[in-house]
């Protein structure tokens, strides 16, 4: 016989089975080309030719001629199928050696190992020469009873309803007092211009502007250097910092721990900072009897937390939704086959019910009315209408005749059909429908990891910026005092002037890290 070899060709560009039918159509007629399987979802074909007579570049540059793009995929067949089993009956080392010496010796089966400790045997073939069926039949003529691993197919890791109940709750927490920390200051924006204005029109002296400024309820002093402003603002950051911002502190340590600055980091250097300073301000104006309320950033920590909870929120609502769309994919896959054995003129001979999983290339499958399609195939003989609005949408039911294309999943409606299994597995349709929508729930958006890159360098970088603004106000500072009085109104009188310049460029540096954290980078 000829020599025949295998090679994997991506193909981009197909759209439907039109597609698919077109290449194979075309390639089949091709001197050398022994046999052409493509597969739609994996956009990849399998072709086996003869390396006499054509190369594998050669078969890509005749698809690309179809129009479509074509690569070879090189060392792509050694993947090969895997086949996990429980092995029940093992009872020394020696029972191990035994099944993974006679495994290795058989044709096609390309690596094995047994633990006997778990039962378990882990095995590597070329769909080509064997399948799950032999391998289990070869274990079980040693005389050891096997099983196929039960596959989970909940999709329980594609459930989104915790982390949706966890920023939810998040959201709410912070938005209960994060309304009246706005409220307040809204507020005090409004009396401060009000006050503004009538201080250009009626030309009141400082001094008067500060009394009617202190005899505003919430610039009240309730002890010394604390107004009810800032103390209720305080009461209202506490739960915020403590409950809305748990998730991020935890996310930020972890982050830290690998060494990496992400947004979680920004998010809870920012309120952290702000919380503290402002925390620390106040114990300093109260020890100090301040005649001047000092200015706090607590409006900051339950605003970010609110806003960026809301986005995390909505974040999961949107995964959790396709999640669910993947579930009932997932669902649509049958868990059972009827293999039947065909003698000559396809007399039945034999039948018997397996697992989808141990149907293997080329396997002949009974599938009668009503039933679903276990893999893809082509139909071999029998006529019949197929639903397959699962994948196509299409209402109206395909009719199927020998040489026909179905795909798993579909449903079977008016014929008994026979169907030749070409995709098996991880390979049918329906299985690379889940293993995109898979991939893309679990990959970041390419702009999205370009912001986790850019605030890799981000927090780094606004540290930096508000250490130096600390340092140079303190060197202004101490080189010329009067722009430091210029722009730290109201400071006390009593302190040292190394003090207010100390205090005045701690201010300006928070202020840097504040404004700076809540970036608009990390809200989007």
């Amino acid at each position: 016989a000829k020599s025949i070899s295998k090679c994997y060709v991506q193909v981009t560009g197909m759209t439907c089975a039109s597609c698919v039918a077109n290449i194979e159509r075309n390639l089949r007629r091709e001197d050398g080309i022994h046999s052409i399987l493509v597969a739609l979802m994996a956009g990849k074909a399998e072709v086996r030719y003869n390396p006499a007579v054509i190369h594998p570049s050669a078969i890509a540059e005749l698809i690309r001629e179809l129009g479509f793009g074509a690569t070879v995929m090189e060392n792509f067949g050694e993947g090969g199928g895997i086949l996990d089993l429980v092995v029940r009956g093992m009872i020394s080392a020696a029972c191990v050696h035994k099944i993974e010496s006679t495994l290795m010796k058989t044709n096609g089966i390309l690596y094995c190992s047994v633990a006997l400790a778990t039962n378990k045997a882990h095995i590597k073939y070329d769909p080509e020469i064997i399948g799950p069926r032999d391998i289990i039949q070869v274990v079980k003529d040693l005389g050891f009873t096997t099983t196929l691993v039960k596959k989970d197919r909940s999709a329980s890791h594609l459930d989104h309803r915790q982390e949706i109940r966890q920023w939810r709750r998040s959201f709410f927490v912070s938005v209960v007092f994060c309304i009246p920390v706005m409220a307040m200051m809204i507020y005090m924006m409004v009396m401060d211009s009000q006050l503004s204005d009538a201080h250009k029109h009626h030309n009141m002296s400082d001094e008067e502007m500060e009394t009617i400024h202190s005899s505003m309820i919430l610039e009240h002093q309730l002890l010394p250097g604390l107004s009810v402003m800032n103390f209720l603002s305080f009461l209202l950051c506490v739960p915020v910092q403590m409950f809305g911002g748990w998730h991020f502190y935890i996310q930020a340590y972890k982050a830290l721990k690998h060494k990496t600055a992400n947004m979680d980091v920004l998010i809870v250097l920012a309120t952290s900072i702000a919380f503290v300073y402002s925390f620390v301000i106040l114990l300093v104006a109260m020890a100090e009897k301040a005649k001047v309320n000092p200015v706090t950033f607590f409006d900051t920590p339950p605003m970010l937390l609110a806003f960026i909870s809301l986005g995390r929120w909505l974040e999961h609502v949107a995964k959790g939704k396709t999640s669910e769309a993947l579930a009932r994919l997932i669902s649509l896959q049958a868990t059972e086959a009827t293999i039947v054995t065909l003698g000559p003129d396809n007399v039945l001979l034999s039948e018997e019910q397996v697992d989808v999983e141990l149907v293997q290339r080329g396997d002949i499958v009974k599938v009668v009315p009503g039933g679903k399609f276990p893999v893809d195939g082509r139909v071999v003989e029998g006529h019949s209408m197929v639903d397959e609005s699962l994948i196509t949408g299409e209402a109206m039911p395909v009719t199927k005749k020998p040489g026909s294309t179905v795909i798993a999943g579909s449903i079977n409606q008016n014929g008994s059909l026979l169907i030749s299994a070409t995709h098996v597995g991880a390979d049918t349709t329906l299985s690379q429908i889940v293993k995109l929508v898979e991939e893309a729930q679990t990959s970041k958006a390419p702009i999205q990891q370009f912001a986790d890159k850019l605030s890799g360098y981000f927090v780094p970088f606004i540290v930096v910026v508000s250490v130096v603004t600390l340092f140079a106000w303190i060197v202004i500072g101490f080189v010329d005092f009067e722009i430091v009085e210029k722009y730290f109104l109201g400071y006390n009188k009593s302190i040292s002037a190394a003090e207010v310049i100390i205090r005045f460029a701690f201010q300006a540096s928070i202020t840097v890290l504040c404004i700076a954290c809540p970036c608009s980078l990390g809200l989007a």
